[in-house]
């Protein structure tokens, strides 16, 4: 049993120790994705202009104005003082061909005083420079950047959310093998062969399991791993768990955790969860105009009693859907997603749900939970010091089992080469 589990916890490991790595250095960053990206570019963030902001509407006016190629889906209601506003825009689709147009960018910044726009990026792209690295990150923690094909945008969210499943369990698997053997299996050297138990006094349990969760001073540098790897993996076991769950939870919300989640349990139907995508180059286009659907959704929440004011308005353009968010100016970017939202039918301005924090069913809640588990923003500000530190561990794990399969395989090759009787060339211990 412990043989067949080591295989599988290697080969587990060899496939996802690269992504995870990536996933755990870029983790690390984007705990603090808006605070680095206005520190870096001021430019874009920063007003230059005092007084009085435009209406939200009137800048995205102005926005679709300045290109008729493009379509606002997203923009701020109100604003933070001294900051620009950022709107999200997408391609509206060419007459003459049937396809979306081509447009370079897809984020506008724009002083809400001056109406002014102060720059323009595609938020995503494979870029370092200073304007594009935070998204570019940002994109490459949740799918490595794999492009969209066969007119499906998700390969990159379900490549990722297969890593988390492979992640999740071998997080089992991982803590199995930190068990101490029973007595008379012997231990492993360096290069991955057994060794005879020697006669010793009898220990307990606790007492063979106990130096998994030490790091040895003045070890050897494979040593120095392998105490790395069990013993971080052992002390962090459960927050690491965590990471994985949410990870699949977040790339396979739909295809796979709701599916499960509703056999265990009553989840509320949820318009843009449930309700099927259109085409990527058949955007469907809104009856209802922006305007109309930030007034029915505001009279509903007064009616539901919401204090906070409606903060954000987004359009759904695969699902047809606007969905209004509320909260005061300057909360967004700390609520990780816990806002009050209303989702409307752009046909016919009919209510179709929303979120609201805290309230439904348990698998509601549940699922609401999951990027404020993921991102540690559930827990304020220490929860994203401590999420970073967890970014690091997640890499940490990764280069030190990586480290240890070579030194084991070195060892194999060895050990194969000596049973033939000839020595071992450079060449053969190369990965």
């Amino acid at each position: 049993m412990r043989a067949t589990f080591t295989l599988i916890h290697r080969w587990a490991g060899l496939f996802i120790g690269v992504f995870l790595f990536i996933a755990g250095v870029t983790g690390a960053v984007i705990s603090w994705d808006h605070e680095l990206d206005e520190w870096l570019n001021p430019h874009l963030f920063d007003a230059k202009s005092t007084g009085a902001p435009l209406p939200a509407l009137e800048l995205a006016r102005r926005v679709e104005a300045a290109d008729p190629k493009i379509q606002v889906t997203y923009f701020p209601l109100s604003f933070e003082d001294g900051h620009n506003a950022d709107f999200f825009v997408e391609p509206r689709v060419d007459p003459k061909t049937g396809e979306l147009y081509s447009v370079d960018y897809n984020q506008v910044f724009i002083d809400p005083v001056s109406g002014e726009v102060a720059g323009k990026r595609f938020w995503g792209a494979i870029s370092l420079n200073s304007e594009d690295i935070l998204p570019f990150l940002y994109k490459l923690h949740y799918s490595m950047h794999i492009p969209d094909f066969w007119g499906i945008d998700r390969w990159g969210y379900w490549f990722m959310g297969l890593v988390g499943i492979v992640w999740m369990f071998d997080c089992f698997v991982g803590f199995y093998l930190t068990l101490p053997r029973r007595a008379g299996q012997g231990t492993s050297e360096p290069g991955g062969g057994p060794v005879a138990a020697v006669a010793a006094p009898r220990r307990t349990w606790w007492e063979r399991w106990k130096p998994a969760w030490k790091i040895k001073r003045g070890a050897s540098t494979y040593r120095l791993n392998l105490d790395l790897h069990r013993a971080f993996g052992l002390w962090l076991w459960a927050a690491l768990f965590i990471l994985a769950f949410t990870s699949i939870s977040m790339n396979l919300n739909n295809e796979v955790v709701r599916p499960i989640l509703s056999q265990l349990s009553s989840l509320t139907p949820d318009a843009f969860d449930d309700r099927a995508p259109a085409p990527l180059n058949e955007p469907i286009d809104p009856k209802l105009t922006y305007a109309q659907a930030i007034d029915v959704a505001s009279a509903e929440a007064r009616r539901r009693g919401w204090e906070e004011p409606a903060g954000a308005a987004f359009y759904g353009r695969l699902h047809g859907l606007y969905s209004i968010s509320f909260f005061h100016p300057g909360e967004e970017h700390g609520s990780a997603g816990m806002t009050k939202m209303l989702f409307l039918d752009a046909a016919n301005g009919s209510l179709q749900g929303g979120r609201v924090p805290w309230e439904g069913t348990a698998a509601d809640v549940f699922m609401q939970l999951q990027f404020p588990l993921h991102s540690g923003r559930i827990a304020g500000l220490p929860g994203r010091v401590f999420l970073s530190f967890m970014g690091l561990v997640v890499a940490l794990l990764s280069a030190t089992g990586i480290y240890i399969w070579f030194k084991k395989r070195a060892g194999r090759l060895v050990r194969q080469t000596a049973s033939k009787g000839t020595t071992p060339g450079l060449e053969r211990l190369a990965p």
